[in-house]
């Protein structure tokens, strides 16, 4: 019998770690070039070893001044609200070509930013234009306080080139095997907790630092894209800004939802629950000639899953989710649209969703043979558009929450992301009226956006 085992009643504890580290922008500050940049991505700070850190306000504050100081003005036509502003594929593919022809080392904003695309709706194909469009909300932009690229009025994060680029070069290996992240701790780690707990016959909160020293550092895992690349590290944010929520190592900003330490009943369990954002999209809607595609629902819903951790330091799943650890993840997910509002991360999250799901519609109905399009930039890892690479997430420090409830106190820790876009372009139902969509998105300009 494990020490969680004879533990059970007294600690539920869940492995998967969570870092809240020293600040490091005073350090920084006044340094030149894009290093913050480079280190920033949805909240976080990834330091060149990988060590993942949260941030300061004075981190925040130079990462802006340093965006801002590169930023290109919006173009006028861009900054109005649009229900359905579209971009072309093709277009966005020559603009690139372009810049390139004439040594621009950096590209101009509105491509960067998609013509201020903030969420796909609409796969459209144009045969006769050899072009895709995708078309959704979108809006000027601007910088926000946390150096964050969101909508001038509404705030929420526009969509990004380099995420759309990862998406579509990925979605072979998401066919295969997903897009995920996790972040967990060592076998090593587990059993040296394990060694802890053994010699434990009561719980006090002083064992805290000595249980997060035991588990020692977090591993981060990533599969389906590239570690380096924006697409990956805006995972691995989110996942972990949801643990900080359900750790309750930070306020939740949505009123109904609760950290899991406040909703977990007083008995313990030798089980530790684990969660993860997962895709959740209704069936998709198409055309009956397949030139018109729609996406449909909240994007994102969170899943959960018991782990038992054997003496060795191996995890294994047991297909079984506990009642309060389920009572989270559905609060989470109802709540999602509120939280993704105030934390732009999640809306963030749901825009890498919506790519990978597009490139997968795209991939598996063939639509680029379709059009009869190529797009070498956006496509081709030789010859094509640079991705912009960054500091890749590896590490962070194993940080434990508790609450005492009667005689028992609760730590916990918990994460994940699982991206199965193809599971979703595998789901679609036929609607006459994505015919009428796709024909008044037409474009009638010769600019590559139009509204």
């Amino acid at each position: 019998m494990t020490s969680q085992r004879k533990l059970a009643g007294l600690i539920l504890c869940a492995l998967v770690g969570l870092a809240l580290l020293s600040p490091v922008a005073e350090v920084l500050a006044g340094c030149c070039g894009p290093l913050f940049r480079s280190r920033a991505v949805g909240g976080i700070s990834i330091n060149p070893e990988g060590l993942i850190e949260e941030t300061t306000p004075a981190f925040r504050q130079e990462l802006r001044r340093e965006m801002l100081d590169t930023a290109d003005a919006v173009p006028q036509g861009l900054k109005p609200s649009a229900k359905l502003r579209k971009v072309s594929l093709r277009g966005i593919d020559r603009a690139i070509a372009e810049a390139y022809a004439h040594d621009m080392a950096v590209l101009p904003d509105e491509v960067r930013y998609l013509g201020g695309l903030q969420r796909i709706q609409y796969v459209l194909v144009y045969p006769e234009h050899n072009d895709i469009v995708l078309a959704g909300p979108g809006e000027g932009w601007k910088i926000d306080e946390r150096g964050e690229v969101v909508g001038e009025t509404n705030g929420r994060p526009v969509l990004q080139l380099d995420d759309l680029i990862v998406a579509l070069r990925s979605v072979h290996a998401a066919r295969q095997g997903g897009i995920s992240c996790s972040i967990d701790p060592t076998a090593d780690g587990r059993q040296r907790l394990e060694a802890l707990m053994s010699q434990q016959r009561q719980f006090n909160p002083a064992i805290i630092g000595a249980i997060e020293q035991a588990l020692g550092m977090q591993q981060v895992t990533l599969t389906g894209v590239p570690e380096d690349c924006r697409f990956a590290r805006m995972m691995v944010a989110a996942d972990y800004r949801m643990k900080r929520i359900a750790m309750k190592l930070e306020p939740s900003p949505v009123k109904g939802l609760n950290s899991f330490l406040d909703i977990a009943p007083a008995s313990g369990s030798s089980m530790t629950p684990r969660w993860w954002l997962a895709c959740n999209y209704e069936p998709l809607l198409r055309s009956e000639d397949g030139l018109g595609w729609e996406l449909r629902g909240q994007g994102v819903k969170v899943l959960t899953e018991d782990e038992f951790v054997a003496e060795d330091g191996t995890v294994k799943q047991t297909g079984r989710a506990n009642v309060p650890a389920q009572r989270w993840a559905d609060q989470m997910t109802e709540k999602f649209n509120e939280l993704a509002e105030v934390q732009p991360v999640f809306a963030e999250l749901r825009n890498l969703m919506d790519l990978a799901v597009v490139a997968a519609v795209i991939e598996k109905n063939d639509l680029l043979a379709t059009a009869k399009l190529d797009l070498p930039m956006l496509t081709r890892a030789e010859g094509g558009a640079t991705l912009e690479t960054w500091n890749a997430p590896k590490t962070l420090a194993t940080q434990s929450s508790f609450m005492k409830k009667g005689r028992n106190y609760i730590i916990t820790a918990s994460g994940g992301v699982q991206i199965e876009s193809w599971q979703v372009a595998d789901k679609s139902e036929v609607n006459a009226q994505i015919t009428e969509v796709r024909r008044q998105a037409a474009s009638s300009t010769s600019s590559w956006w139009w509204n």
